[in-house]
C-alpha cells in the first residue's frame, strides 16, 4: 500500500449521500446542501453537521426543525449550485427552480423535485463538534420517480453514484429489525 496525506483521508470515509437541508425562519425559506450525515441506528435518529457558518444554521437553531431532502443523480447540477451560494443573499428555490411543499409536522418544506423527504425535530446540538442530531418524525419516498440513485460527496469536489443494489437480506435477517 501506499501512504496517503492524512490530511485527505476524509476522503475515505465521507461518501455518504448527499442531502439537502430545508429550514424556515417563520418567514423564508432556504435550504442547503450537505454531505456529512449520519444514521444513527436502526431508528429514525439522524446526525448532520453544520454550524453557524451556514445561513440555515440560525433557522434550525431556533426552530429545531427541518427537512433531509434527498436529491438524485440528475440532480447534481442544483446540488453544486446550491452548495456554492448563500441563502443571506439568494432565493435558492426560486434559482434552482425548486418546488417547495408543505410538509406535515414541521414548517420546514419538503422539496417535490427530491427522491425522498424526511420531517425532522432537532433532539440535540452537540456545539463542540458542530453535530446536530435528528429525529425523523414523517418520512416521505417518490417511488414512481424514474431515477432512484443517488449521489455520494468524496469530499474534492468529485462525486459517486450509486449503482446496482445487492440482496442479501436472506442472510443478515437476523440482524435487521422487523420490518425493514
Amino acid at each position: 500500500m501506499k501512504r496517503m496525506r492524512i490530511g485527505k483521508a476524509f476522503t475515505l470515509l465521507e461518501s455518504g449521500p448527499v442531502v439537502f437541508i430545508t429550514t424556515s425562519d417563520g418567514k423564508k425559506a432556504n435550504l442547503m446542501t450537505i454531505s456529512w450525515t449520519m444514521v444513527m441506528d436502526f431508528t429514525p435518529l439522524f446526525a448532520i453537521t453544520t454550524g453557524p457558518w451556514n445561513h440555515s444554521y440560525a433557522a434550525l437553531k431556533k426552530t429545531r426543525e427541518c427537512v433531509i431532502a434527498i436529491p438524485t443523480v440528475d440532480m447534481i447540477d442544483t446540488v453544486v449550485g446550491v452548495g456554492t451560494c448563500s441563502g443571506a443573499d439568494t432565493d435558492k428555490f426560486a434559482r434552482f427552480g425548486l418546488t417547495p411543499v408543505k410538509g406535515k409536522v414541521v414548517r420546514a418544506p419538503l422539496i417535490r423535485e427530491c427522491l425522498a423527504n424526511i420531517e425532522c425535530k432537532v433532539i440535540d446540538i452537540v456545539r463542540k463538534h458542530n453535530i446536530v442530531v435528528l429525529e425523523g418524525v414523517a418520512a416521505y419516498f417518490d417511488s414512481g420517480r424514474k431515477e432512484q440513485r443517488i449521489l455520494h460527496a468524496v469530499g474534492d469536489g468529485t462525486f459517486i453514484v450509486d449503482g446496482r443494489r445487492l440482496d442479501r437480506r436472506k442472510a443478515m435477517r437476523a440482524k435487521l429489525p422487523s420490518g425493514v
